[in-house]
């Protein structure tokens, strides 16, 4: 939304003689119902967006993917999303999902080792495991792997 934001003239002006007012416009989400706020509920997203074709959703690719007959992607900054393009972070609104734990816990928690190496296995990450079937776009190959090996030596990635 920010870069958006900055784009046009005013806000640009605002942004550079008040911070604070300027946050407060483009972090602001309509009132006067041309945004509906649906919250998780990506099958009620799918049934609105259904029955207005004016109307633009936001939800897991996943969902487009369920629902291609039904739905059209919208292109950002000419990229269509994609298993690929999601994969690869080219579609520029798709973000990588975190997941953070204490190394200090891995051998106290009973089986938390175990849980996070069947987390980022092939059989649960690879482009056949079971969360790509449940909507998470695949890491490639090398991405999976450093992963992989970031998650049994307990180091962050990159480290």
């Amino acid at each position: 939304m920010e870069p958006g934001a900055a784009k046009f003239k005013s806000l640009g002006e605002l942004k550079k003689s008040d911070v604070k007012a300027y946050d407060a416009v483009w972090k602001a989400m309509r009132e006067d119902g041309a945004f509906v706020e649906a919250g998780e509920n990506d099958n009620l997203i799918v049934q609105r967006l259904e029955s207005d074709p004016n109307s633009v959703g936001i939800f897991g690719y996943s969902f487009l993917y369920e629902n291609s007959d039904k739905l059209k992607a919208v292109k950002v900054n000419g990229v269509t999303p994609t298993f690929d393009t999601i994969g690869d972070g080219s579609y520029p609104v798709s973000r990588p999902i975190f997941f953070y734990v204490k190394n200090a816990h891995r051998d106290v928690i009973p089986n938390l080792n175990e849980f996070l190496m069947e987390y980022v296995s092939d059989g649960a990450l690879g482009p056949d495991g079971y969360l790509p079937e449940r909507g998470l776009t695949p890491l490639s190959d090398e991405k999976r792997m450093e992963v992989q090996k970031a998650v049994a030596d307990g180091k962050k990635l990159g480290s």
